[in-house]
Parts: structure tokens; sequence; C-alpha cells
């Protein structure tokens, strides 16, 4: 098939990674639970050959610019070798408001501080008829941003809420002209809108089919981006096989997948081995392989 023409095309060397990492909610951190927890937890993800670490939550007034800037530079003066994969768009937008700064100012300051890259994943949809007005210009404002200041990000889709066909088109093309521009998304994750995580109602979940549909339609328009990710987070590891030759050249991270999704680092690499890949284990933005 074409997708798996294009991801052979790319990646030649017939590998397909995986990352060690964590994600870690700093919401209470500035709320009077301070940061002792945030650097236990951080220690128990390196200390399971972590490489990376994502935090994320929900920035309330405590969360200025000046409580992420000192708690990046001790994160990176405990762990130098660590990867901070951190803040979402939205929350960037939202520390910036706070502090009476740039998106600009607010990203270059979080740079200097210790902020490697930004993830993508707050996206949803990139069509101002799906999100409020004004969400996307945001999302991919924030993005272009980081890119100027030399700052990779990667870039996410989570379908099945209720989108139309269009809609996916839009925001493909969305990511596709950045991409274009700028050169700064490392990865592309489409992933399934999973109703019961959310508060909404009324949804039934993408189908794997779906999903593979999906998947393989983003590698072939995404040609610019060199990694799209098959996730196991969303998927499991038996659609997950199957990605694998629907374009998808990444798994994700093996330990973030929970529940019934939930797999071992030897799981994934052996659902790999089947897929007829070699396993390698990646960094947060692809750039470092341990063949292991």
């Amino acid at each position: 098939m074409e997708a798996d023409a294009v991801r052979r095309r790319l990646h030649p060397e017939g590998v397909v990674s995986y990352t060690i990492d964590g994600r870690i909610d700093y919401t209470k951190a500035a709320n009077g639970a301070g940061s002792d927890r945030i650097f236990e937890k951080i220690s128990g993800i390196v200390a399971l050959g972590g490489t990376s670490v994502t935090l994320q939550g929900d920035v309330t007034p405590a969360h200025r610019i000046a409580w992420f800037d000192v708690l990046f530079r001790n994160i990176k003066q405990r762990f130098p070798a660590l990867w901070l994969h951190s803040l979402s768009a939205s929350e960037i937008l939202a520390i910036a408001t706070q502090s009476g700064l740039t998106v600009q100012d607010t990203i270059a300051r979080l740079r200097d501080a210790g902020l490697d890259s930004i993830p993508g994943n707050d996206a949803g949809i990139l069509d101002d008829s799906v999100q409020r007005k004004g969400k996307a210009d945001d999302w991919i404002s924030v993005h272009r941003t980081a890119h100027a200041l030399g700052m990779q990000t990667t870039a996410t889709m989570t379908f099945g809420s209720g989108e139309t066909i269009e809609h996916r088109v839009t925001h493909l093309e969305n990511v596709r002209k950045l991409q274009e521009e700028t050169g700064g998304f490392t990865s592309f994750t489409p992933w399934t809108f999973t109703p019961q995580s959310s508060a909404l109602s009324g949804f039934e979940e993408a189908t794997a089919v779906e999903y593979l549909k999906t998947l393989a339609i983003s590698r072939m328009y995404l040609d610019s981006i060199e990694n799209v990710q098959s996730n196991l987070e969303t998927q499991g590891l038996k659609v997950l096989q199957v990605a694998l030759r629907f374009g998808g050249n990444d798994v994700g991270s093996v330990q973030l997948a929970e529940g019934a999704n939930a797999a071992t680092e030897e799981q994934v690499r052996q659902v790999i081995r089947d897929a007829g890949f070699k396993p390698v284990q990646r960094d947060a933005l692809y750039r470092t392989m341990f063949l292991n």
C-alpha cells in the first residue's frame, strides 16, 4: 500500500522505534504540595530507563512564568540528561497571559530555563467550526513561534468526536502548511477520541478500521514530517502491529500505555519483531537510537 511505501522511503533501515518516558501533572505542586513530589516521580521514571518527561497540568494563578522558570532549572540541575518535552500550546498561552508576556518571550524564557520541546497533544481538530473560534490559529501560532526560536515540537490529531472528513482534511492541511514553512515538527500522531475519558457524550468511538485508514492517509499526506506514530496508548498491541504496515514507524511511549492497552517493553519489542521490523529505543525527538 502507498502509506507503507512512504514509510519505507523515509525509513529504509527497517526499524520501528519506541520511547520510555513518563507524564507528570504539575498542578498541585504550585498549590502547597511543593516540587519534591515531581522530583520523586522523575527519579522513578529515570530508574526505569526513561529519557524524557512530559510535564502538563492546569495552569492556575500560581503558575506564572517565574514558577516554571525555577522548576525547570531545578529539574535540569538534578537530572541534566533528562529531556523536558512539556507544556501544551494552551498552557503556554495561559502562562503568557497570566505573566503579562508575549508568547515569544514566554517560550524563550522557558527554553532558557530548560524546556527542550513542546508536545502538540492539545491540537484536537484544527478547524474553527469544530473548536472555539481562534483556537486553531492559537495552536498554530504557538508552534510557529517555537519553531522560529529553534525549538522542535510534535503534532497530533484527535478524531472521532463528531467532526467530518472535511474537518480532518483541514487539520492535515494546516499541519502540512506549517511544516513546509518551518520544518519544525518531528512527528505526527493521529489518535482516536475516547468518550469514556471525556465529559462529552453521544459519540461512538472510532473503529480500528477507521483508525488504520486515518493513519495511512496521514502518512501519505504528511510526507514532509519524518515520523508518524502508531499509538500504543490508544490502540493497544493488536491494532498497533497492523498499523506498522499502514505507515507508522514509531509506537510511542511504553510507559504511558495504561489499562487494557498496557504493555511491557519486551511485549512491544516482540510485536515489532513479529511485524517484520527491528525494535529500537529512541529519545524524545527521534534523534538517538538505542539498539538493544
